[in-house]
């Protein structure tokens, strides 16, 4: 009994060591954000990196979330006889949830965990530490530009998603299945409302600041990881950690931003 008191005390305060050193990080990257200089190349490379590299995959994502979209409502729809609310229910399916949501997955796939990855190499071979005797502020220089080009790339990702993912659900809905055309779009316009577009706006933003501080503390405190494995086993660990912790956390902040601005 008292063996598990202790060990439920020492994860309690271990949960709350992490949170404010996730506090402190957060804001000391945010102030060298903020502060001069300014050096816009080291932001264009990770816009490179987190955004231009993954439209690909976000391009097929789309494209196969639109179609299933297109199909599943097609049938859905015509038990009630209500085909001509297919674009509708695509556009809405996107905008609102299925867009900002997939987006964040797939480049917490693709990007968080190479960032994380990057990180933890980084300070795994004291790169970092390196980094501090030549006076360069590791914040500035590493963490910064990627919470910059994340918070950039996230939403234009997020609507190139929405954009194919309607395209998916017309080719789906309209070429395959025979649904009017007119009914697609008109549909799609009288439903769609800035409402959505921003929660979708919001939601992106939001996703794309927790991916890259999660992926970003993840490596950076490789070296405090209470495992004490460090190494390569090291970095594939706190990188498989700092995955499967963005994307529940992106599943629990889509409920809770969902619940408080439609409530």
């Amino acid at each position: 009994m008292r063996g598990m008191i202790e060990k439920t005390g020492r994860e309690f305060l271990y949960l709350l060591e992490t949170i404010g050193r996730m506090g402190i990080f957060f804001t000391t990257t945010l102030g060298n954000i903020l502060r001069p200089p300014y050096h816009p190349y080291p932001v264009i490379r990770q816009v490179y990196l987190i955004g231009s590299r993954s439209v690909i995959v976000i391009l097929v994502t789309g494209l196969f979330t639109g179609l299933v979209l297109g199909l599943q409502g097609y049938h859905n729809l015509k038990q009630f006889g209500s085909e001509e609310l297919l674009g509708s229910a695509v556009a809405l399916s996107l905008i609102q949830e299925l867009g900002p949501v997939l987006t964040a997955l797939m480049v917490i796939g693709r990007a968080g965990s190479a960032i994380c990855a990057e990180i933890g190499i980084m300070r795994n071979s004291e790169q970092i530490d390196a980094l501090e005797c030549m006076a360069i502020d590791p914040y500035k220089y590493l963490i910064a530009p990627k919470f910059i080009a994340a918070l950039i790339s996230l939403p234009v990702l997020t609507f190139i998603f929405n954009i194919v993912g309607i395209l998916g659900g017309y080719l789906a809905g309209v070429v395959l299945l025979g649904v009017a055309e007119g009914a697609y779009f008109q549909g799609m316009y009288d439903s769609v409302v800035w409402a959505d577009i921003r929660l979708c706006l919001i939601k992106s933003l939001i996703f794309g600041l927790l991916i890259v501080w999660i992926a970003t503390f993840k490596g950076y405190f490789l070296h405090l990881d209470r495992s004490g494995v460090f190494g390569a086993e090291g970095v594939s660990r706190i990188t498989t950690d700092a995955v499967v912790l963005a994307s529940v956390t992106i599943l629990v902040w889509d409920y809770l931003i969902g619940s408080l601005i439609l409530s």
